[in-house]
């Protein structure tokens, strides 16, 4: 008997009849003599329903009242998955994340798993029971409820897989499976059928429907994750250890050169960039700009700092947009502090990037890049690269032309 952790999305259970179906396809997974526990996400719209009635409430919600009051969309739809599943006549239990045995750090709104012990699920499970657990919270050690961020219950499902043991984690979503662009900005986007840890966490880190923090335990832990369409029975992409992406046999030297090693073209809309300006040139400084910022709980992507000319030097970061606010006024104070001219921000940008093994041992890539976004009017505001990806910071209302622009000028269309 083998035993399963499936995740359905907030679009999978965002009415009743979503629900049933559901609860249909976990029923037919649990007769086929599988033990199954399953992982759910608030109903459609619900989380940021929740949080635009706290910002209607309070300017600034407190962060943890924020965080208990965002679990309860979880812990709605797990229970009604748990009676739709008992009106199927199939015995099931729903579980908040207490119970589950979820234990995370204190970072309210990005809270990160820090201990599962999944004794009572696992229990539950040996009883014949399907269990159903919210998605996307946990418990600090004293006993505050946290949320992992967007896309948190991914990270739920395959921790939760990876406790357990399971032989699989199953993503279902709105889409049939990861491809090599969002499906709705370029419909010529091709799904890929496997692909290796590495690649996927690149693509997830830039916008592909996968939580990157999922995809590392899921490398971590090895636990193969398979992402598929909720609403039908297409097969969809295995993420798993891909030691030979060319698939298939060995490769030839010739063809691993005329292979194209661009995986995907994901993009993040709602990038900010922060820079201060004329910071002085001496050890330390830059230290001193960024860890008000951690401080702050406040993440940083994308970092550039300027040639120094007469000992003065120009940093500029990206933060995501919602945390912007935060960001400019710890960068403003940090500036009278070390001397540096001022602070400016531009919150309406956008990344965009080329993911796949092997770019780095081989000429072109970028160039190709910079090239077609240049023939599209595009501009380039900040690069970063990694040994798989490379990313372009561009004005947000152009983001969707410079997806479709890369996807044809990598010819990912192709097989």
């Amino acid at each position: 008997m083998a035993l399963l952790v499936q995740k359905y999305g907030g679009t999978s259970v965002a009415d009743a009849a979503r629900i049933r179906h559901v609860a249909e396809r976990i029923v037919a997974c649990r007769e086929a003599g599988n033990q199954v526990a399953v992982v759910v996400s608030a109903m459609g719209d619900t989380t940021d329903e929740l949080i635009a009635l706290a910002h209607s409430i309070a300017a600034n919600p407190d962060p943890r009242e924020l965080d208990l009051l965002l679990s309860t969309g979880e812990l709605v739809s797990c229970t009604l998955v748990a009676m739709a599943l008992r009106e199927l006549g199939a015995d099931a239990v729903s579980m908040n994340a207490a119970q589950a045995g979820i234990r995370t750090d204190t970072a309210h709104g990005r809270a990160s798993i820090v201990a599962l012990d999944p004794k009572r699920v696992r229990r539950e499970l040996d009883r014949g029971r399907i269990v159903i657990i919210a998605g996307f919270q946990g418990t600090t050690a004293d006993e505050d409820v946290t949320t992992l961020g967007r896309g948190g219950s991914d990270t739920t499902a395959v921790a939760l897989a990876a406790a357990l043991g399971a032989e699989r984690c199953e993503v279902y979503t709105d889409v049939s499976g990861i491809y090599t662009a969002d499906p709705h900005v370029v419909p010529e986007a091709r799904q890929l059928f496997e692909i290796g840890y590495e690649e996927m966490l690149e693509l997830a880190s830039y916008g592909a429907k996968m939580h990157p923090r999922a995809i590392e335990l899921a490398a971590w832990y090895h636990v193969p994750v398979l992402v598929a369409g909720a609403a039908g029975d297409r097969p969809g992409t295995l993420i798993h250890d891909l030691e030979d992406p060319s698939g298939g046999e060995m490769a030839s030297m010739g063809e691993m050169e005329a292979r194209n090693r661009v995986s995907g073209v994901t993009y993040e809309r709602g990038v900010a960039r922060i820079t201060v300006r004329a910071v002085p040139d001496r050890p330390g400084i830059v230290a001193a700009v960024f860890e008000p910022l951690s401080e702050a709980n406040v993440s940083v992507d994308t970092i550039v700092q300027s040639a120094s000319a007469e000992r003065l030097t120009d940093v500029s970061f990206t933060v995501a947009k919602t945390d912007a606010g935060a960001a400019l006024e710890i960068s403003r104070r940090v500036a009278g502090e070390i001397g540096a001219a001022d602070c400016v921000s531009d919150t309406d940008l956008g990344a965009v990037s080329i993911v796949g093994t092997g770019m780095q041992n081989a000429p072109g890539y970028a160039s190709r890049m910079f090239r077609a976004l240049a023939d599209a009017s595009i501009n380039i505001e900040m690069i970063t690269t990694s040994q798989i990806r490379i990313t372009c910071i561009v004005a947000e209302a152009h983001l969707d032309d410079a997806v479709r622009v890369l996807h044809a000028a990598f010819e990912l269309d192709k097989a």
